[in-house]
């Protein structure tokens, strides 16, 4: 029995599991910055086509990374008060690097290169993290958990038949419409 086991398994090991959902996360992440006239960019930013166990299962993964890059952000913001905006390498960036101010500021912001660091080792992918860091942080900044969705596409996928579902980011191909119900009209009976 399988009682409190979670995840999926998928015919692969655990090397190869952890290899295939480090693969399509930075892949997912990849897809948000597009550059125009480069070969391989997708066709809608923000979004992969894989199967609906693989984006059950990188679903908490995705969103996890995202909550770590929200977390860096709010810990550079404060952090900037004790910054500076000499270059780096300057005599006056030195003096403030070795005054209480430089000091503060190493360990207001050590916070936010440890995360940074974390989601390196999950990601192993330079641009993905700084994609993760810059853009996505700064999309999701109010939102509170639920950055990604599945969504089931109708045609199977040839070979096997396997059931295939979009994985995308939340906020930008959202299609609601908003419909306001109008209650209907009851008239009061005399009893």
């Amino acid at each position: 029995m399988r009682h409190l086991v979670s995840g999926r398994k998928l015919g692969r090991n655990a090397s190869h599991r952890k290899a295939m959902f480090r693969n399509m996360a930075v892949s997912l992440i990849r897809t948000v910055r597009v550059v125009e006239g480069e070969v391989g960019q997708p066709k809608v930013a923000g979004r992969i086509v894989t199967t609906v166990p693989k984006a059950k299962e990188l679903r908490p993964i995705v969103d996890k990374l995202v909550t770590m890059a929200k977390k860096a952000a709010k810990i550079s913001a404060a952090a900037a008060e004790f910054g500076t905006p000499a270059a780096r390498g300057t005599d006056e960036w030195k003096a403030w690097r070795e005054s209480e101010k430089g000091k503060n500021w190493v360990k207001a912001s050590s916070p936010a290169l440890t995360l940074r660091r974390r989601a390196f080792s999950e990601l192993r992918d330079d641009l993905a993290v700084d994609i993760l860091f810059s853009d996505i942080a700064q999309r999701f900044g109010e939102r509170d958990g639920g950055y990604t969705r599945i969504v089931r596409l109708a045609a199977v996928r040839l070979g096997d038949a396997g059931q295939r579902a979009l994985i995308e980011f939340v906020g930008v191909n959202d299609r609601t419409k908003s419909r306001k119900r109008t209650a209907p009209a009851v008239e009061a009976s005399a009893s």
